[in-house]
């Protein structure tokens, strides 16, 4: 099987370079082809002739969404517009990465992958025109909501807790928006699962099990690194961010379980996460 990962130096990326190595993988990224640009996708496809196309390149600054939304939907929408008609020209598969982000936060229960999308900021909508592209422009597609990505090799909020705590005698976190930590070594493990099972077909939700505060997860990181710096909750509208964040945005784990999948506790994840960090030193 030859797979052609386009984001391969991001976070995920580089994970699922990592985890995956039993097929033939193909790493691209900006300097392979914008995906902004339809004639530089088409090239890289064309060469590669992938029977999968792993998107994960994203413009994912949820803030920065607001101030600057042409480049969110450049990226997000018209980029994974120009993956998707690429693809479908080689009849390769479409893997696309979105968000929990997508939904407006107020459900009463986990979000399943048939509730109807309703973002609340530029950078939500921007990934749910993407998804709207991949089903638009691809007949061979699987798209995963996951949210809250963590990874040892690149910049993620417990990283930048641990940072934080290093020059702050005590920490203010958000304590009233809920979701579900996903390390990216697991995400990695699961999406070569799904492709490995032929099981990668329509919407789903993959994330760690588990639900917490951002609040809750900053507490964990400290204790797990054997920090002790007080940390206190504050309300969203303390911390002053320029975009909307959902409140509660759990994804159930339903559809991906029903295809044989079962991604371990967060907080699991996390010693392992700090491990990594260790080893690659960049955690004492």
């Amino acid at each position: 099987m030859r797979v052609l990962v386009i984001g391969a130096r991001g976070m995920l990326g580089g994970d699922i370079l990592r985890e995956w190595r039993d097929d033939e993988l193909i790493a691209a990224d900006q300097a392979e082809a914008d995906i902004c640009h339809l004639e530089e996708v088409r090239p890289l496809v064309s060469k590669h002739q992938p029977d999968w196309i792993l998107l994960t390149a994203a413009f994912t600054d949820v803030d920065g969404s607001e101030c600057t939304p042409e480049v969110a939907y450049a990226v997000n929408e018209t980029g994974t517009a120009n993956v998707a008609k690429a693809a479908e020209e080689v009849g390769a598969g479409v893997f696309f990465l979105s968000t929990d982000y997508v939904f407006d936060g107020t459900s009463p229960r986990p979000y399943e992958p048939d509730d109807p999308v309703s973002p609340i900021g530029v950078y939500g909508d921007s990934k749910a025109k993407g998804e709207s592209a991949v089903r638009r422009h691809s007949s061979r597609w699987c798209i995963a909501r996951t949210s809250w990505l963590f990874g040892a090799r690149g910049r993620s909020f417990p990283e930048k807790i641990l940072q934080a705590a290093t020059s702050r005698p005590e920490l203010k976190v958000v304590s009233d928006q809920v979701g579900s930590p996903t390390y990216t070594v697991d995400l990695a493990r699961a999406i070569r699962k799904l492709i490995k099972k032929d099981e990668a077909r329509g919407i789903l939700h993959a994330t760690n099990s588990g639900i917490c505060s951002w609040f809750d997860f900053a507490k964990e990181i400290l204790r797990q690194a054997g920090r002790t710096n007080p940390v206190y909750p504050i309300a969203t509208t303390e911390a002053a961010r320029v975009a909307k964040r959902p409140a509660y945005s759990v994804l159930s784990p339903a559809s991906l379980n029903s295809r044989g999948i079962i991604m371990r506790d967060w907080r699991e994840a996390l010693g392992d996460y700090l491990k990594e960090l260790r080893d690659i030193g960049k955690l004492a």
